[in-house]
């Protein structure tokens, strides 16, 4: 495992390799306007020919297996196959037509003996992409896309009747309509000018659309929504279990504006509690097949940047008639729980609901009710909180591994520019939510997974492998590095209270930060699925995600799975294949939302950072390479690079096994978490790139 960050330098790299395939390819690479006609004119199918070109002979073919291939920033391709242990490598040569994340028929070359097992893609089944962002570029009398993902490793050619308006320098949303013959260029049409390059609102719009989600709802959809009745009919509240006489709130972030769940609380005549996990009933609106499901569906995720929220679900649903606001009778899919003052499981239910939310807390106001036991509801608040805090320890002496991110939040002016940076304080009423949703989530997978152990269910699970062994090797090797350990039990495996034990050790200290991100990005991430396998990071046997439909599809999917057991009718086997497409859509967009976050933190922290030249801080050191090392802001978590060519008096080189660079003549040492004094000394935009000296 590596943990030395080059996509700055191999995002260039990529930008430029383009580049020069456009403007200097030969023969072999028949592209650009010369052939632009002759491209247009063909139309071949999907099944791609046999790629005779690349390097030597071809290896004799196998046989021919399907997996996702995934692209790499120099162009080579990695398949995953189900059926295969290790990944499958495609040399550029024999790519043919497939993008990033496409699913692929391959056929496997004769593998040498030690070798890696090689392929070659002879078929698209499914594209992942086809829309991309980027600058219009031109040459001679084509017009041409150079793409921002740098894993699109081929410009795309714009006929000029398919420019709609944009002009050269121009950053545009395009459509690859046409691509089936890995000798030319893809032909695309121009969706959306979104602006010049640089600015705010288009480079925001960029992130957006880049990652395959959209600040606008077709119309169709939105009369969809509108459609839908904003009161609700008295004959649906009286099939559900009426809680509107329970004691129910909401605490959130004081800046949220949808409210998918609440709890309820009431203290029984026995002295225990009865404690309820309320979530919208999103798929009381929603009928499976919809066009706003549809919608809900291809979205798979609201996203979050700093500036905005692009929803899964139109507003008058997420933020109207499925949010659970203050005041309001609200329908809801609900797991309510009857436990001791001591947090004992004593029994359980689950089923549709219908609640009032009495008050709307932000996560503040919440805790200062805890801390001063004055404020509307203290018992309960309190109450809540003693319980959350007992299954948090059951948790962690599980196996549990208690990571603690730190997150950035923005304070913008008018324009969205960035006024303040600062770090998002994580309080007990958010360890509070977060307990409660685990154990309702923790149920629900249970449940369903010993309904009848006899015959396997049809359902969604949150998964989470255990951590790789060479992985976790890796992991081990770069804390020896920086003077810790992470020792084995005595089985020779790494365990969640070994981890544990290792965070909490490094708690406080500079590096603390950066050894927690180390330890995540050596684990595997976790994903939708419909075999259960349990979730390592949880230590829980059976997990899945039942909290926040409004925001995540595959909680609506579980939604009506549940529905449909608790009603007796088991879904049919043959929607399993079906259900497990739709975990891995939905795990593959969750991953898109997360990649559009970072970059539009990326952003305005350079944004932040390009008023500030000259700005000095004492950071850490967060990564080093052959080219530099990357120090972090404490307080903003923005990163930038010190290149080895402005580091003083000395000549230096990379030692990778040791994560750090050593002065030639001098002995001086740079090494992985170090603290060391620097200025903010260029910050370009374009590629969110701040670039640092040492003050």
């Amino acid at each position: 495992m590596k943990f030395i960050k080059k996509q700055y330098r191999s995002k260039e790299e990529a930008k430029k390799e383009r580049m020069e395939r456009h403007f200097k390819q030969g023969a072999k690479k028949d592209a650009g306007h010369r052939h632009l006609a002759q491209v247009q004119k063909e139309n071949r199918p999907a099944d791609l020919p046999r790629n005779k070109g690349g390097y030597g002979q071809r290896f004799p073919a196998t046989h021919s297996v399907e997996g996702t291939i995934r692209i790499s920033s120099k162009g080579v391709g990695y398949v995953e196959v189900d059926e295969m242990e290790e990944d499958v490598e495609i040399d550029p040569a024999f790519l043919g037509t497939a993008l990033d994340q496409d699913r692929v028929k391959i056929i496997l070359h004769g593998k040498k003996v030690s070798s890696r097992q090689t392929g070659e893609v002879t078929q698209i089944l499914f594209r992942n992409k086809t829309k991309f962002v980027g600058v219009l570029e031109r040459e001679g009398g084509s017009f041409f896309l150079l793409p921002d993902d740098f894993r699109m490793y081929r410009n795309i050619l714009i006929p000029t009747q398919q420019l709609h308006g944009a002009e050269k320098g121009d950053k545009v949303f395009v459509a690859m309509t046409q691509w089936t013959d890995a000798k030319k260029e893809p032909l695309g049409e121009v969706l959306r000018v979104l602006g010049k390059p640089d600015h705010h609102e288009v480079e925001m719009q960029a992130i957006i659309l880049e990652r395959g989600f959209d600040t606008m709802f077709d119309p169709d959809v939105l009369a969809a929504a509108e459609r839908i009745p904003l009161k609700i009919p008295q004959e649906e509240i009286a099939k559900r279990r009426d809680f509107r006489d329970t004691l129910t709130f909401t605490i959130d972030p004081v800046d949220a504006k949808d409210f998918d769940d609440a709890l309820s609380w009431k203290k029984l005549p026995n002295g225990n509690l009865e404690i309820g996990v309320h979530i919208a009933d999103v798929s009381y609106y929603l009928a499976p097949g919809s066009r706003i499901d549809k919608e809900a569906l291809e979205r798979g995720t609201s996203v979050y940047l700093v500036d905005r929220t692009i929803p899964m679900l139109p507003e008058r649903l997420s933020n109207g008639i499925c949010s659970l606001v203050e005041g309001e009778d609200r329908l809801t899919f609900s797991a309510v729980f009857t436990m001791s003052s001591r947090g004992e499981l004593l029994n359980e239910w689950f089923g549709r609901t219908a609640i009032h939310s009495a008050k709307r807390f932000s996560y503040e106001e919440a805790q200062g009710v805890i801390d001063t036991g004055k404020g509307p509801h203290r018992e309960a608040l309190v109450s809540l909180n003693m319980i959350a805090k007992t299954l948090r320890e059951k948790r962690i002496e599980a196996g549990a591994i208690a990571f603690e991110g730190e997150e950035v939040k923005f304070e913008l002016d008018g324009n969205g520019k960035p006024l303040r940076v600062y770090k998002k304080i994580f309080q007990d009423t958010n360890k509070l939510i977060e307990e409660f949703m685990l154990l309702a989530n923790k149920r629900v997978a249970e449940l369903i997974a010993t309904k009848d152990k006899r015959a396997e269910t049809v359902f969604v699970y949150r998964v989470h492998a255990e951590p790789n062994e060479e992985r976790m090797q890796d992991l081990r090797d770069f804390l020896r590095g920086i003077g810790y350990d992470l020792p084995l039990d005595k089985y020779g495996q790494i365990t969640g209270e070994r981890i544990n034990k290792m965070l909490e050790d490094v708690r406080g200290r500079a590096e603390a930060a950066m050894i927690q991100m180390a330890t995540v990005r050596s684990m595997a991430k976790a994903v939708y699925a419909t075999k259960n396998i349990g979730h390592f990071g949880l230590a829980f046997e059976y997990y899945t995600h039942f909290t926040s439909p409004i925001r995540r599809y595959p909680d609506l999917m579980v939604h009506r799975l549940l529905q449909n057991y608790l009603e007796g009718h088991p879904v049919p086997k043959k929607k399993l294949l079906e259900q497990e497409h739709l975990a891995r859509y939905s795990s593959q967009m969750e991953v898109a939302a997360a990649e559009a976050e970072r970059a539009s933190i990326k952003y305005k922290q350079c944004e932040y950072f390009a008023e500030r030249i000259g700005y000095e801080f004492t950071g850490t050191i967060s990564g080093v390479t052959e080219w530099g090392i990357y120090v972090e802001d404490p307080e903003t978590k923005a990163e930038g690079m010190v290149h080895v060519r402005d580091i003083p008096n000395d000549f230096y080189f990379f030692e990778q096994k040791n994560y750090r660079i050593v002065g030639k003549t001098h002995g001086k040492v740079y090494r992985l978490g170090d603290q060391v004094r620097v200025k903010v000394a260029t910050v370009d935009l374009k590629r969110k790139l701040i670039g640092m000296k040492l003050a």
